[in-house]
């Protein structure tokens, strides 16, 4: 018998991020967009042949994208928001959607459940009229298609896509349910006039959040409703990232041709079989979200387990989702301790080909059992140190001094740093990164090729610093910072610096639009040899009066933005790395430092898809932040981030956090994001985001004034700060000068406005 099998999705980047520079280059006006086009057609043939050579049977269309499949799936429903309408250049709306334009701000942006991968998030109001755009579906199935490859389509199934949608009031957004059906069934009629037989892949991963009880009981009328289009269409609903044994009773019942789960991440579906025992399993053994080779006798072991629920030849090898969320291929990786047990992209590719054909024999030869052997000694087990040991020295440490937590409530802190830093109403401050310009990293990669010395290399971050503080006391921002130029990424940097880390060569995973990111790889244990930042930050407070943030990432983030071994417990590998930014904390004290920023960009991702699992992550990851900052004296001011993200659920964890000021992205949001600070009395300091640093474009003085006073709306003047959304590494001097110019004079207008209303 033989098993077929399926891959949820491929990363479209390309080996060599060709698809991000490409898209840059046009967005710089240096090429026309045909250039973009061609090189988008390129990867797509390129990646369709990978899979196809290594035998894999379902092979995805329209997983492609030039930023986002959420923003294609709005332009396929004509889900455009009436800011864009006006624009008639298709392409250039598109990307106004995502980036924003001189006339309008670009649409939210924000996190892929439990990943960081970004989407745009859908608008809906009452007067949106949907009609279908099925042009981008439509030509690349045929583009595959002329080169004798057959795929299944891949399509944001409806009830994701109106879950993770945002309207202009509190309706549900369920309610335009009956208004998207018809567009739906629209594209599978035209998806039905492609072939005598077609594969649709619904993606539905909002059936593994908790699904509340109106999502569940429309999953059974809308598949029955597609899955009625046509009987040249055989639908696959996908879910992934955790079980969906609630949505999979319910789909059982519906006459859809084949469901996609889970089973690494979401162990429950296992159980939850017996109600779709008719179905095609696609059965997702193969991780997509992790770089580390498969354990094969545990996957053959797992299908069978599938197997007992479900016939053999209903049983479909596949990844556990998308492999957007790896990196493209580890081939060409240098030789490393650790290369063995690595597997991007293109090896799951081959892992899934290679489980069909095992699992395909009921007895395995004498090769199989020695491959299988093979690479159990190639499996994380076989790295040495294999288990993350517990630091003892540092326990130790912790036990004596019962140092686990900092000193002094919120109220005794902000008496003493009010009177240390003396800092205006309103402050104004930046997240921490400034524009790394090409000059910058010319320089880093000429130090790290040995083309110029270390003593030149320092002359130019120096200059660079000196640059950096010297523009931000020109605009007048009240807290500095150094502006990171030693720094190429908020987690590589320190990761490179701590004990237990790997780094990739080639190992980048796109987080949104033309953004990618290379995370480390953590293997071992982590420890700090020596102090990371002090030199660079100490420098830069040398150059002026004003205070200076010491810019730290925090323990829960250089986790979650890492690659983790799955073999040990993320929480003591948390605990290890909060062990060395404490360190690091004491040492930026000595230095005259009385302001540090530990951020947490990622804490909100980090948390598990299900409720039930939420308060064990909240208990270690919690300790991990509070033991990194345990060091920091009662007068000295801790800050930290987060990226966007919802609070409401997790405000009691933010208050424990107990951070002086936290800055969190609302540029794109408004007031959503603030108002459960507001309603449960949140009582530190914040810095919601007025700069949307993910568009290109330059509010103006007037804009910002608009923006500082609506969040006075939800926030007392006295705990308010004024900042842009994130780090501005991603832009350049030429739109960050003048935006920050004109942050800081609305900052100084409201200031003075507040004043005279107080006189009178």
């Amino acid at each position: 018998m033989t098993i077929r099998t399926f891959i949820n999705g491929f990363p479209r980047i390309g080996e060599n991020r060709e698809l991000k520079k490409v898209l840059e280059n046009y967005w710089a006006r240096k090429i026309p967009f045909d250039e973009v086009q061609n090189t988008a057609q390129v990867l797509r043939k390129k990646h369709w042949r990978v899979q196809k050579d290594a035998g894999i049977d379902f092979i995805s269309s329209n997983d492609f994208s030039l930023y986002d499949n959420m923003l294609d799936t709005m332009v396929m429903l004509n889900a455009i928001p009436e800011r864009f309408a006006g624009i008639a250049d298709k392409n250039e709306r598109y990307f106004a959607m995502a980036r924003g334009n001189g006339k309008a701000a670009a649409m939210e942006m924000t996190k892929w459940f439990n990943t960081n991968y970004h989407f745009i998030v859908p608008e809906l109001s009452d007067d949106l009229v949907f009609h279908l755009d099925p042009g981008k579906i439509l030509s690349e199935y045929r583009e595959a298609k002329d080169m004798g490859i057959m795929t299944k389509i891949n399509i944001i199934g409806p009830l994701t896509f109106l879950a993770l949608s945002k309207t202009n009031t509190r309706d549900d957004p369920f309610k335009y349910l009956h208004k998207l059906m018809p567009v739906y069934k629209q594209l599978l009629e035209e998806i039905a006039r492609l072939d005598e037989s077609v594969y649709v892949q619904f993606d539905e991963p909002a059936f593994v959040k908790n699904p509340s009880d109106k999502l569940l009981s429309l999953i059974q009328e809308t598949y029955g409703e597609l899955a009625a289009v046509s009987g040249k269409i055989k639908i696959v609903v996908t879910s992934y990232f955790e079980h969906a044994a609630e949505a999979l009773k319910l789909l059982g019942k519906t006459p859809v041709w084949g469901i996609g789960l889970d089973f690494l991440y979401g162990p429950r579906n296992v159980e939850a079989l017996e109600y779709a025992a008719s179905k095609h399993i696609i059965a997702g053994v193969v991780d997509g979200r992790n770089i580390w080779r498969n354990d094969l006798s545990a996957s053959i072991e797992l299908l069978k387990r599938i197997n007992k629920a479900i016939p053999k030849e209903q049983i479909i090898v596949s990844t556990t989702c998308s492999l957007l969320h790896s990196p493209y291929s580890a081939q060409k990786e240098p030789e490393s301790t650790i290369k063995k047990n690595l597997a991007f992209a293109c090896e799951k590719v081959k892992e899934v080909s290679l489980l069909a054909n095992l699992f395909s024999s009921d007895c395995l030869s004498e090769t199989d059992k020695a491959l299988i052997e093979e690479n159990k000694r190639n499996l994380l087990s076989s790295l040495n140190p294999a288990l993350i040991k517990k630091d003892k020295a540092a326990e130790d440490t912790e036990a004596k001094s019962g140092k686990k937590a900092r000193s002094g409530t919120y109220s005794e802190r902000s008496a003493l740093q009010r009177e240390r830093l003396n800092l205006p109403l309103l402050p104004t401050t930046t997240i921490g990164s400034f524009p790394q310009t090409s000059e910058l990293r010319k320089a880093r990669n000429d130090y790290r090729k040995g083309a110029i010395s270390g003593d030149g290399y320092e002359s130019e971050i120096k200059k660079y610093i000196d640059n950096c503080v010297a523009f931000q006391e020109q605009v007048g921002l009240d807290v500095l910072v150094h502006g990171e130029p030693e720094r190429n990424d908020m987690v590589e940097y320190f990761g490179e610096l701590l004990e237990g880390f790997h780094f990739t060569k080639n190992g980048w995973v796109q987080s949104y639009g033309s953004r990618c990111v290379k995370p480390p790889v953590i293997f071992s244990d982590i420890s700090r040899p020596e102090p990371m930042t002090v030199k660079w930050i100490s420098y830069a407070q040398s150059k002026t009066k004003k205070p200076m943030k010491g810019m730290l990432t925090g323990p829960v983030t250089i986790l979650n933005w890492s690659f983790v071994r799955n073999d040990i417990p993320r929480s003591e590998v948390a605990l290890q790395i909060a062990r060395a930014l404490s360190d690091e904390i004491t040492d930026l004290q000595k230095a005259g430092i009385n302001i540090i920023q530990v951020d947490e960009a990622a804490f909100r991702e980090g948390y598990p898809l299900r409720k039930e699992k939420t308060s064990e992550y909240e208990q270690w990851a919690l300790e991990a932040f509070k033991l990194a900052v345990s060091a920091a004296d009662i007068s000295t001011q801790i800050h930290t981030h987060m990226c966007y993200s919802e609070f409401n659920d997790i405000i009691k964890t933010i208050e424990a956090m107990d951070a002086d000021v936290i800055t969190i992205e609302t540029a794109r949001s408004g007031n959503k994001l603030l108002k459960v600070f507001k309603e449960t009395s949140y009582q530190n300091e914040i810095g919601p985001g007025v700069y949307d640093i993910h568009s290109p474009r330059i509010p103006s003085t007037a804009e910002f004034r608009e923006q500082i006073s609506a969040r006075l709306e939800v926030l007392d003047k006295k705990n308010m700060w004024v900042n842009p959304d994130c780090g501005l590494k991603t832009r350049n001097w030429e739109e960050v000068k003048p935006a920050l110019k004109n942050m800081v004079e609305a900052a100084l207008a409201v200031r003075e406005e507040i004043s005279r209303a107080a006189i009178s």
